[in-house]
C-alpha cells in the first residue's frame, strides 16, 4: 500500500553548533569572572605578576 503521508523522522538532538552556541554564554561568564579575579589580585597586591610566575 502507498501512503499519502511522508515518513516523519523524530527530531535529532541539538546539532553540535547549537550546543556550542548554548555553552558560549557560559564560557564568556567564566572568562569574565577569571579576569575580574585577576584584576582584584593585581589591585590588592600592587603587583601584576603572580608570585608563582617569578
Amino acid at each position: 500500500m502507498h501512503s499519502d503521508h511522508p515518513e516523519v523522522r523524530p527530531h535529532k538532538n541539538k546539532h553540535v553548533a547549537e550546543r556550542f552556541e548554548g555553552l558560549l554564554g557560559m564560557m564568556m561568564v567564566v572568562v569574565i569572572v577569571l579576569l575580574a579575579i585577576g584584576a582584584v589580585y593585581m589591585v590588592a597586591t600592587g603587583d601584576s605578576t603572580p608570585s608563582w610566575m617569578h
